[in-house]
């Protein structure tokens, strides 16, 4: 007997949009209508009628997978949730937060059709949750940005033109010894989406200029940052500019270079990329980047309702990054 997945593989279409040339619920291109409806005669496809009652309810529940695990940092992680809760609200819906980041958890919220749409964290370049996100009959909106972004609504903070900002900012200011302490081992190894995008796009500007840049990885703890200035002025001494991309080791290395000398930013320049105040709050504030989560977690939401609006194409929003100066940058010595 065939299934509703195998009208959508002969069709050339999303499971969703032959669940909408079905339904009727949201208007649908007539050359797509057409191959949709030819596949369903060809594949004598019966849409079961219980089925198709349970489909055109609304649960009006967002489900939102949050990565919960070692190492994250919560308090950023809640301001996304606080952005998506806040949005989904103004849409008359609630968020059901999934802790399990895997495939079956999204299998089961779309078997017992818990939720009209799904908002996914914690993106990977490769993820392996991609092929299930595009194969959902209900709108799925990644916060992060994979490799191969086909199919799918995602969005973030342009990580690699923050990374570019950034260091365009130090070289600007005279440095030409430029360094980043960036996410950790792990979140590199696993190309956590942001800290590849945020790596790549350091790299990218200092070469530009000719330069080359020392790249840490740091584990997301204040001796992580500690460990990560005390490594890196051993290995690399004749650096002047710091790029930090771990608000969780932000204080740990300011309070390292204090230690070994290196005031910021007499010593050292410094620029971040951080949440919220994070910066403002050192004993030697540096100029930062925020990641604005609340606004993305809104945005997302956002993308989500239209989705359920209309059949949309995939689509990827960068938000861009603006930088804030709080005197952490002058020129070397």
């Amino acid at each position: 007997m065939a299934t509703i997945g195998d009208v959508a593989r002969a069709a050339g279409v999303s499971l969703s949009t032959v669940s909408y040339v079905i339904s009727g619920k949201r208007p649908i291109s007539q050359p797509t209508r057409e191959r949709v409806e030819r596949a369903i005669r060809e594949l004598a496809f019966h849409p079961h009628a219980g089925a198709q009652a349970l489909a055109s309810a609304r649960s009006n529940v967002i489900a939102l997978m949050v990565p919960f695990r070692p190492g994250i940092n919560v308090a950023i992680i809640m301001e996304f949730v606080a952005g998506v809760v806040t949005a989904a609200r103004a849409f008359d819906h609630d968020v059901l937060l999934l802790t399990q980041e895997d495939i079956q958890e999204i299998d089961r919220v779309a078997a017992r059709s818990l939720a009209d749409a799904v908002i996914v964290m914690d993106v990977e370049s490769e993820d392996p949750r991609l092929p299930s996100l595009r194969a959902l009959d209900r709108p799925a909106v990644l916060i992060g940005v994979p490799e191969d972004t086909s199919g799918l609504a995602c969005v973030d903070l342009d990580f690699a033109a923050a990374g570019r900002l950034a260091t365009r900012t130090l070289i600007d200011a005279g440095h030409r010894r430029v360094a980043l302490i960036g996410a950790s081992r792990e979140r590199f190894e696993r190309r956590a989406n942001y800290a590849v995008r945020m790596r790549d796009g350091v790299v990218e500007q200092a070469a530009r200029s000719g330069l080359e840049v020392h790249v840490l990885p740091c584990e997301p703890t204040y001796a992580g940052g500690v460990d990560a200035v005390d490594q890196l002025l051993a290995e690399d001494p004749g650096v002047t500019g710091l790029v930090v991309h771990n608000e969780a080791a932000l204080a740990g290395v300011v309070d390292a270079l204090d230690r070994a000398g290196r005031p910021v930013p007499a010593g050292m320049s410094v620029v971040a990329i951080n949440a919220a105040n994070i910066a403002e709050g050192l004993r030697h504030p540096v100029d930062s980047i925020t990641v604005p989560g609340h606004d993305i977690g809104g945005i997302a939401v956002q993308m989500a309702m239209a989705r359920l609006q209309q059949d949309s194409p995939g689509e990827t929003r960068l938000v861009a990054p603006t930088l804030t100066p709080h005197g952490s940058v002058a020129p070397p010595r």
